[in-house]
């Protein structure tokens, strides 16, 4: 297919836009120093805690996304599209606000946190407050490509199973999930990269305790006010992290979009 040849100005417009500030960060880097800058204790203590609570976040996701999209997309109810609404907010509510909202359910005086007291469970300000600030954000991540995945998919295999006598829990172990296998993968990926980019949710819920919720995005804000080139180094961590991510989704999405043809 042949395009106008004045799409390539917007085009390249547009890559610009994404590409100069990477660019920026790298060429401000003092390369003789980086790998003391992102391996100083602070630095790894960050990196390391970011990796443990968003993988540890990236499960929550896909064990309580799966049902989710499942439920979404191959059921149909009351109030359907309001839950789906409620769900995706956390895309489009600033971070800060749905900190500020888990400390109203998880917080000392919160709704279930106050009952948690009482046993002897604190959950705000604790790691565990990290990985439930990253699913909050991160869940409808993997809740939209899923149901997407599934929708596009639809469900002629599904009933073909069905009417030869399998039974719903066979067809969704052995059809439904190997069809849309690639989709949740992709989703799964995109749901640890925002975990791990995640930032105000994580400050306003669990504050900023290094080794404990002092995640690398935190790390480099702080680093930010003492120390600059350490801050970029950082960013450049992130950045890395992120394209690893998305040369691992890109594939998954492609294989996904081959097998619903």
């Amino acid at each position: 297919m042949s395009l106008p040849w004045w799409v390539t100005i917007p085009a390249v417009a547009g890559a610009l836009f994404v590409v100069l500030p990477v660019l920026g960060m790298l060429l401000r880097v003092d390369l003789s120093s980086f790998w003391g800058l992102i391996t100083s204790e602070s630095s790894l203590a960050a990196l390391w805690l970011s990796l443990r609570t968003a993988a540890t976040s990236t499960v929550l996701c896909v064990l309580l996304g799966t049902p989710l999209a499942l439920v979404l997309a191959r059921s149909s109810f009351p109030g359907q599209r309001f839950l789906r609404s409620l769900i995706l907010l956390p895309l489009v509510l600033p971070p800060v606000v749905g900190g500020i909202a888990l400390l109203h359910v998880y917080g000392r005086a919160g709704l279930l946190g106050q009952h948690l007291e009482v046993m002897g469970l604190s959950i705000a300000f604790t790691t565990t407050a990290v990985v439930i600030a990253q699913t909050f954000v991160s869940l409808p991540f993997l809740v939209v490509g899923l149901e997407g995945a599934l929708r596009s998919a639809g469900t002629q295999y599904e009933g073909l199973a069905a009417t030869l006598g399998a039974g719903p829990g066979t067809v969704l172990r052995r059809i439904t999930l190997p069809l849309v296998l690639p989709g949740l993968a992709s989703g799964a990926v995109l749901a640890f990269a925002r975990s791990l980019g995640e930032f105000g949710a994580t400050l306003t819920f669990a504050g900023s305790l290094q080794g404990v919720t002092r995640t690398l995005p935190l790390e480099i804000y702080l680093q930010r006010e003492t120390d600059p080139d350490a801050a970029v180094a950082l960013s450049l961590v992130l950045v890395a992290v992120a394209i690893a991510v998305v040369g691992l989704s890109a594939p998954r999405a492609r294989a996904a979009a081959r097998g619903v043809r």
